[in-house]
């Protein structure tokens, strides 16, 4: 067998173990360490082993994943957002679908401040669909915006996604993270638009609760989302306005997210053990995946597999915009089985080389990349934020029901899809602008 055999190889039987449920990290290490045994020798697979973990772990930027992931897990257990929802409800009592508008704005909100579309669905499931099926509103409605809306969190920065995309692509993560403020944006907007469409051409998915609050209590309800506001303000006024760094923005979220919570009253010692709890694993498992993805890399680029993949994809008669289709239908396939994090680190030591050759930008692409693993978080039968849904309102709402739910989001997070790919200025304006 030729050394690009060899690689090849190696992707069928890495992809063979997947399908047959191996966990993700554990089949990008076998693989790529048999394949380098194979092709280099034992000396240049165990070399590889022991410094690539070291090295790609060893990444300053790489100490905001678990800062981050403690402020989302700290605003998850104290129930920080609470409040959010509760004056985004008042304020949105007249607009047509208001509880299910009111929960897209909460979910964004709470993304701002957490970066995991899984938390954000956990917690406004929590909060806003028992609300809105005491009111009336058709359950898959109701269950169907919060697992959509819950996808805005890993677009809204900070996003765990893009920080680990920024360090495998070498790509400014304040750059990212200003290009998906755009992107979360428009996406909130797109799923408010679904909510009142469907309601107007069918009422009866959602009763007027209209509710007549008088100002004074409009203004009173605002007071409770100071909590968020203060963790957003303490982020972004920092982070842009260059007092701190993309990786420093985490450890100060983190702290100020302890901070407000004890402030509140909310934060004992079990719900702060929890969270460091939660954080500890779920770093050690990223970890884990992504040192597994840096070994594929070296293994491909020794194989000479990736180069030859590259050339087979943008020949000379490959436009853009095949080469984006031919991404997008990869990326939404393994979205239906995969969680977005190892389904990005998986493909990585592929796509990066292609899209980088074709003369794409990495930083739009990155964005982009991020809009389409989260599409795959509602596309069944693996819809991750679909399950959350599901496990926190139990025996309230069918699975099928919020699948069905989630049709016409779906359909909008295509079009939002195609309007970020199409018009990359979308994308790029804030970036360019204020990085």
């Amino acid at each position: 067998m030729s050394d690009v055999q060899i690689g090849l190889a190696g992707l069928g039987i890495l992809f063979t173990l997947i399908a047959l449920r191996v966990p993700i990290g554990v089949a990008l290490i076998g693989v790529s360490f048999g394949g380098l045994w194979y092709l280099m020798g034992w000396g240049v697979a165990w070399g590889s082993v022991g410094l690539i973990p070291y090295h790609f772990a060893a990444n300053w930027v790489l100490s905001s994943v678990p800062m981050f992931l403690l402020l989302g897990f700290v605003c998850f257990h104290a129930q920080l957002t609470q409040g959010l929802f509760r004056a985004a409800r008042i304020w949105l009592s007249g607009v047509p679908g208001g509880l299910a508008v009111a929960s897209i704005f909460g979910s964004a909100g709470f993304a701002a401040v957490s970066g995991s579309s899984v938390a954000c669905s956990a917690a406004m499931g929590r909060i806003a669909v028992p609300e809105m099926v005491r009111h009336g509103y058709n359950p898959g409605l109701a269950t169907g915006t919060v697992a959509v809306a819950g996808t805005i969190g890993a677009l809204i920065p900070p996003s765990i996604i893009m920080i680990l995309y920024g360090v495998i692509a070498q790509v400014s993560i304040a750059g990212l993270f200003l290009g998906g403020i755009s992107a979360g944006v428009i996406t909130a907007i797109g799923y408010v638009v679904v909510v009142m469409v469907r309601v107007k051409l069918n009422p009866a998915l959602a009763p007027d609760v209209r509710e007549d609050v008088p100002l004074a209590d409009k203004i009173d309800a605002l007071k409770d989302t100071w909590p968020v506001l203060l963790i957003m303000i303490g982020i972004f006024g920092g982070l842009f306005g260059g007092v701190f760094t993309a990786t420093e923005a985490g450890a100060v979220g983190a702290f100020l997210s302890c901070v407000v919570a004890l402030l509140k009253g909310a934060l004992n010692w079990q719900r702060f053990r929890n969270a460091i709890l939660e954080t500890l694993l779920t770093t050690g498992a990223l970890l884990i995946i992504a040192i597994g993805a840096s070994l594929l890399t070296r293994f491909l680029t020794l194989s000479g597999a990736g180069d030859y993949l590259s050339e087979l994809m943008i020949g000379s008669d490959t436009s853009t915009l095949m080469l984006m289709l031919g991404l997008v239908a990869v990326y939404l396939l393994l979205g239906m089985f995969l969680e977005p994090i190892g389904a990005m680190l998986l493909t990585l030591p592929i796509v990066l080389p292609i899209v980088d050759s074709a003369g794409l930008s990495l930083l739009w692409f990155g964005v982009v990349l991020t809009k389409m693993l989260e599409i795959g978080m509602i596309t069944p039968p693996v819809g991750m934020n679909v399950f959350v849904i599901k496990s926190v309102v139990d025996d309230l709402v069918s699975t099928s029901a919020i699948f069905r739910g989630i049709f016409w989001f779906l359909i909008m997070d295509l079009v939002v899809l195609a309007l970020l790919m199409t018009v990359p200025d979308i994308i790029l304006f804030l970036p360019t602008h204020f990085d």
